[in-house]
């Protein structure tokens, strides 16, 4: 007799039992984890939140103030900017 318990398609097909089941949920689990951890991982290294990994040497982050220093007196030398600009740029430095 052919359609029984563990003939065909149908009950019995899986063959592993309710261990079977739960390591399938689990293996599940564990996808559904890696995608979810994938997709934040995604989003922080495309807005520069990369977190240690963005902080070495050439990273973009904020200018120190010595940089802007540097800059404004290059901007000078180059003409871009007065005096009196450069003046009003060292006062909201500090320097």
């Amino acid at each position: 007799m052919m359609g029984g318990p563990g003939y065909g398609y149908g009950y019995g097909m899986s063959g592993g039992g309710w261990l079977g089941g739960l390591l399938m949920w689990g293996f599940g689990l564990l996808v559904l984890i890696g995608l979810v951890l994938l997709v934040i991982w995604a989003v922080r290294a495309s807005s520069g939140h990369g977190g240690a990994a963005s902080s070495g040497p050439g990273a973009k982050g904020p200018v120190g103030h010595d940089e802007a220093v540097v800059v404004a007196k290059r901007r000078l030398a180059n003409g871009e900017i007065t005096g009196e600009q450069y003046a009003d740029i060292m006062r909201a430095l500090g320097s």
